[in-house]
């Protein structure tokens, strides 16, 4: 297993943003979700920091919760460790009998170990079957989206999930590719967008099958539909002065924690009210201005950190009934 693989991205800034929360008189014995265990460096702080918290983990993706759950294992009974993608977390606490949780953590995108097995078809940078199911248990992978997708589909895809603007070119080049002979690797499709695009496109911005890439990533994990309902919840099942850290890596999750954020910050009276009552008031207080980003010394240390987006709220108050 090779060491990058162990390093948890912005890690002290996010223990340091959940400390008030997990540290809190009132809460003597805290519950702490890590919503994206992974292989479990967060997981493992959280213990480690915060000795008197019981962890939750969720993730989907089996293999990871067998390796996490060796390396968790010294902290006994204080890690649970659950199969369950992160939008499931109101059934999973109420499975546990956990009505409410002192702290939640999101770190979003590819977990390291998905990118370093070569078999799972993440890396653009390796050939690879063409899979990206973060649980391999169910679903279709990356192949059966690209060669069964209507274009129009495949482009609508690759914009909105990729921010690709040569979406056409691309999409063009595989219908008439997988009429030949269907995809099912990652290099042959790596290839293929190469060569679809024009010179001064393949000048910027990293390797140019990036974006693609991330496009089918999102749309066979079905990333932003789980992420739209899982940062709502999340912030529901917070205690009053509970607290939420989320790591993001692309602007389109960042832009949806943010809105969450925000609205959960805002002040709901209509205007011109003399008093505003509480059911009102903001929700949450939000604990970064904007996102906040690694340090160029951890970028350097670690470079899977460079793309990542920081974000914490606190919630402040009970919903009205």
């Amino acid at each position: 297993m090779s060491q990058t693989r162990h390093v948890p991205v912005m890690l002290q800034r996010c223990l340091d943003l959940l400390a008030p929360a997990l540290r809190d008189q009132a809460h003597p014995e805290p519950v702490v979700v890590d919503c994206t265990l992974g292989l479990g460096g967060h997981s493992e702080a959280l213990l480690e920091t915060f000795p008197t918290a019981r962890l939750i983990a969720l993730d989907r993706d089996k293999e990871a919760l067998r390796l996490s759950g060796e390396r968790l294992a010294p902290y006994g009974d204080r890690a649970t460790l659950v199969h369950a993608v992160y939008d499931e977390l109101p059934e999973v606490l109420a499975r546990l009998g956990v009505p409410r949780v002192q702290g939640v953590l999101f770190d979003l995108g590819v977990s390291s170990m998905q990118l370093d097995e070569a078999d799972r078809g993440f890396a653009y940078a390796q050939d690879a079957p063409l899979d990206m199911r973060m649980d391999q248990t169910t679903g279709i992978g990356a192949a059966e989206v690209l060669n069964t997708y209507p274009p129009g589909e495949l482009v609508r895809i690759l914009r909105a999930y990729g921010e690709e603007k040569q979406a056409k070119r691309i999409v063009s080049a595989v219908v008439r590719e997988r009429e030949k002979e269907p995809f099912s690797n990652s290099a042959r499709l790596v290839e293929l967008i190469r060569d679809a695009l024009p010179q001064a496109a393949k000048r910027t911005g990293g390797n140019p099958a990036k974006r693609t890439f991330q496009a089918l990533r999102i749309e066979v994990n079905g990333e932003l539909s789980v992420l739209e309902r899982a940062i709502p919840a999340a912030v529901e099942s917070l205690a009053v002065g509970g607290r939420i850290a989320v790591l993001s890596y692309h602007s389109l999750e960042d832009r949806l924690v943010k809105q969450v954020f925000a609205a959960g910050a805002a002040n709901t009276a209509p205007p011109g009210l003399p008093v505003v009552p509480e059911r009102y008031q903001p929700r949450l207080k939000l604990l970064t201005r904007g996102a906040e980003l690694p340090t160029e010394e951890e970028v350097a240390e670690n470079r899977r950190a460079a793309p990542a987006r920081l974000r914490g709220a606190q919630r402040i108050r009970e919903d009205e009934r």
